[in-house]
């Protein structure tokens, strides 16, 4: 199976979410062979997006960018699992760079999410990256590494969770596009984890897919800003359906 997946982050009204969706429902149809799309809306146009895709049996899956890992209780501000999925979401991203960065997210919350989101039978998309001050000084493979074994230990059905390696020095606007060599020894060594699949995301462009897709480890691909407007998205859809048909 190849991925491809969006977050659109703090961006979209549901009126925008839903058009979006719409033009992904027509072109993706009764779904893509050996390709599972994905799109993460905000909260707020979660259950839109949903409705916009056909309902929770659409081939795009729908999902959340954060939930807490209780199922309930005194969150202010925050979302369950089972909130998410009441709303369709069957994908909850977790552990992004930026909720690490500025909300306080660590080791133990993505644990403690991951395990949560398991155990109402969504799929734990888990974000892993290091620093570019991490991969200059040479520990960039281990922190990754470091980061991915904390969200999996002590889990019975690892084999369930999907990994998103995106270099913090690779994402955002102000991100630079890898060279291959500098991402093709972690996503060898996160390839080896016993789990669902491994997907990069870092300056992924309609340019630069194709390659991305074709580096040993790669299950598929988690796109930024370059997959905000539909028609982009619909094109690097094209871009994961070739690819998979090649290595069928």
């Amino acid at each position: 199976m190849r991925w491809l997946g969006t977050s659109f982050k703090m961006t979209k009204t549901r009126a925008e979410a839903a058009a979006y969706a719409a033009r992904l429902r027509e072109a993706v149809g009764d779904g893509l062979e050996g390709v599972c799309p994905f799109v993460i809306p905000s909260a707020t146009a979660i259950a839109t997006v949903t409705d916009a895709l056909g309902g929770r049996d659409s081939p795009v899956l729908v999902g959340a960018q954060n939930t807490h890992w209780a199922d309930e209780g005194a969150w202010t501000g925050e979302i369950s699992v089972p909130q998410a999925a009441d709303a369709g979401a069957r994908i909850i991203e977790i552990g992004h760079s930026e909720r690490r960065a500025h909300f306080g997210e660590s080791d133990a919350t993505v644990r403690l999410k991951t395990r949560a989101v398991l155990r109402h039978g969504l799929a734990p998309l888990v974000c892993v990256g290091e620093s570019e001050e991490t991969r200059a000084a040479g520990g960039g493979t281990d922190a990754v590494l470091a980061q991915a074994a904390a969200a999996l230990d002590g889990l019975q059905n690892p084999t369930d969770v999907l990994i998103a390696y995106e270099p913090v020095w690779a994402i955002g606007e102000h991100g630079r596009a890898p060279r291959p060599e500098e991402i093709a020894p972690v996503l060898a060594e996160l390839s080896d984890l016993p789990v669902k699949g491994v997907l990069y995301g870092g300056s992924v462009s309609e340019g630069n897919a194709a390659e991305l897709l074709r580096l040993p480890g790669v299950d598929g691909l988690f796109v930024g800003r370059a997959a905000w407007d539909a028609e982009a998205y619909v094109r690097l859809l094209a871009t994961v359906a070739r690819h998979a048909r090649a290595v069928a």
